[in-house]
């Protein structure tokens, strides 16, 4: 049986002062982690609002445990990279 882990980050980008500003954060953010981790990377709310932004990560493994370890590092990766930007993140499975 598959399981399918979703790793939801909540940004708070306090030095955006645009729409362009913030999404060069949440772009390079999800390229990062697509290139890095080979995950399913989208931003899921906020796309209009200049300093918020909710991104998805999602990967689907035969073993719960490597999908485990995926997010995981995917998470710390995000947290690494966005610094005080990242406000928080939770981890879901779907099975």
């Amino acid at each position: 049986m598959p399981s399918i882990g979703v790793l939801t980050l909540e940004l708070q980008i306090e030095l955006a002062h645009s729409l362009k500003d913030k999404r060069s954060v949440v772009k390079g953010l999800k390229d990062r982690l697509r290139r890095k981790f080979n995950v399913a990377v989208a931003e899921i709310a906020h796309q209009d609002s200049w300093q918020r932004s909710t991104v998805a990560v999602v990967t689907v493994s035969g073993d719960r445990t490597f999908a485990e370890k995926i997010l995981q590092a995917a998470e710390q990766d995000a947290a690494d990279i966005a610094g005080p930007d990242l406000a928080s993140s939770d981890i879901e499975w779907i099975e």
